[in-house]
């Protein structure tokens, strides 16, 4: 069959000129062939397919996207420890000193939505390269500098360079792992980020007391230089323009424009030639995922079309694609969900290392040590949690027949559900009545270990129920987590004072139950919601 150089929409339905002839060709109603394709922009035919990569480079990658994020997640909490040093250093306050720290959390969520649309046009890796030279030099310039101001400006900057590499990088794992093994890679991804908090205050504490709190921003910046290098010389790009349902809406607009029109005139009457054989297929045949890919090929733009194309950054508009990510009911809710478990886990470790300081009497290195406890318990929720993720939609999809959809992840979080609230109200009580540490750090390894289970799974689906957006839904996750986490530790301390440990860790064991009725309400509704939107989307498209 000859291709069709078809636009296809950003909901990935789009209309085709002449699309009675593609049904006559394909041999199937035009609704029913793109009702098939429409969700299947990830397996469209591209040129050295990433997802068709060996396992050798898809591992490679795997390791420098982590690697790049628990740097990222380093930055957040390495400069703990050296507070006290930088305040008398630089004679700052302590709101000041308190800025540092909350401009980067906030910072860090914001830009990622640029970024994401920037990677649509660009790559991931131009964004990748840009991003992590930006957090290099912002690096440099905390370490060198005399005033607090210059700090707080340069943590702002580094938390813009750092924002892509939290951003895009489940985009990156999506472009090269099919969704039944997302949920295991995705656990192995998350724990890096989660392993940067965790050793940042050791690291942070060990190199403040030997060298000073300025080797702490060095070290980053020496981290940063050889993750740079690893990008430069060692990552291979995964994005394909094909694949991308915001490369596909500019190029509608383009043809709209008449600018392809004009230039594939004669091929596409060439190609739509009724003289052209039928291509005869039966409904097995167009079911199967061979020809799903095949037929996609045909339905988006061509390589060939696109080099043709001169699409600038003076394209990039983040804002459509996440208005149709937002007025998605399964999207909102599950955002929500993600939002408030990262909240949690910035809050208690922040309000830990208080109550570990003011009511134990430890020191930088010992609240390191305890709070490691979170940060394990963390790493091998989000490991076995991501495995745990694949083993469940692969017997949900062998008992539904040998079919899937992405609500079905979600049934594996419900083992750590009933766990959860109870360990965190527990850790509240312990820290209340001030008992032996021991406790203390069993509780933090527990609500680690259970809500970063529950978030591995939801990540998971974000991408899986969001194909040919997954940078966008991911960052658009990076805005929503970052601004909950955010407002957590601007009003943890002034509750922690007000009420206590055993209040506010009571109030978050609710909060926590209010996430897990809304992940709930996804795995029971979603697919409902979800093909509702994609079925209004599909019309206003034609």
């Amino acid at each position: 069959m000859h291709s069709a150089h078809a636009m296809v929409s950003e909901e990935g339905t789009g209309h085709v000129q002449n699309s009675p002839h593609i049904a006559v060709e394909v041999g199937i109603p035009v609704v029913a062939f793109y009702n098939e394709i429409k969700t299947d922009i990830e397996h469209v035919t591209v040129e050295d397919d990433p997802l068709k990569w060996s396992n050798a480079h898809k591992t490679a990658i795997l390791i420098i996207v982590s690697a790049g994020s628990m740097i990222a997640g380093l930055a957040v909490s390495i400069q703990n420890p050296a507070n006290a040093q930088i305040q008398n250093d630089l004679q700052a306050s302590t709101s000041e000193i308190s800025w540092t720290l909350s401009i980067f959390i906030l910072v860090q969520g914001l830009p990622g939505l640029i970024w994401s649309a920037i990677s649509e046009i660009k790559g991931r890796k131009f964004v990748y390269i840009s991003s992590v030279a930006l957090f290099l030099v912002a690096s440099a310039m905390v370490a060198s500098s005399k005033t607090i101001g210059l700090v707080i400006g340069m943590r702002a900057l580094q938390a813009i360079g750092s924002s892509a590499l939290m951003s895009i990088a489940a985009a990156t794992l999506a472009d090269i792992y099919e969704p039944h093994e997302r949920g295991t890679k995705m656990g192995i991804y998350y724990s890096a980020p989660l392993l940067g908090p965790a050793l940042g205050p050791i690291l942070g504490g060990v190199l403040t007391q030997s060298l000073g709190w300025r080797s702490v921003f060095w070290f980053i910046t020496i981290c940063a230089g050889v993750v740079l290098l690893a990008l430069i010389f060692i990552f291979k790009d995964t994005f394909r323009k094909e694949r991308s349902l915001t490369y596909q809406n500019i190029l509608q607009i383009r043809a709209k424009e008449g600018e392809l029109q004009h230039q594939h005139l004669d091929k596409a009457s060439h190609a739509f030639s009724v003289t052209d054989k039928p291509a005869q297929h039966t409904p097995e045949d167009i079911a199967s995922p061979q020809h799903i890919g095949e037929a996609n090929s045909h339905t988006v733009a061509h390589a060939s079309s696109m080099e043709d194309v001169d699409v600038s950054l003076a394209d990039v508009n983040p804002f459509p694609p996440l208005r149709k990510i937002l007025t998605r009911v399964n999207n909102l809710v599950i955002l929500f969900a993600s939002g408030l478990i990262f909240a949690f886990s910035y809050s208690i470790s922040y309000t830990c290392s208080r109550t570990l300081s003011e009511y134990y009497g430890y020191n930088a290195l010992q609240i390191g040590l305890v709070l490691l406890s979170s940060g394990t318990g963390s790493i091998c929720g989000s490991l076995l949690g991501g495995r745990w993720s694949d083993r469940t939609i692969a017997k949900l999809k062998q008992e539904n027949g040998g079919s899937s959809y992405p609500e079905m992840r979600l049934a594996s979080t419900r083992p750590a559900m009933g766990f959860l609230p109870p360990a965190i109200i527990g850790y509240a009580w312990v820290c209340e009545k001030h008992v032996h540490v021991a406790a203390i750090c069993l509780m933090l390894y527990l609500a680690g270990f259970l809500s970063t289970w529950i978030y591995a799974s939801t990540l998971a689906y974000i991408v899986d129920a969001n194909p040919g957006r997954s940078s966008t839904i991911v960052a658009t996750n990076s805005v929503f987590r970052c601004v909950f986490a955010f407002v957590a530790i601007e009003v943890a301390i002034p509750i922690q004072v007000a009420i206590g440990d055993g209040g506010l860790y009571t109030i978050w064991g609710g909060i926590m139950i209010i996430m897990e009725v809304l992940t709930l309400s996804v795995f029971y509704k979603g697919k409902k919601w979800r093909e509702a939107c994609e079925e209004k989307d599909g019309r206003g498209s034609q």
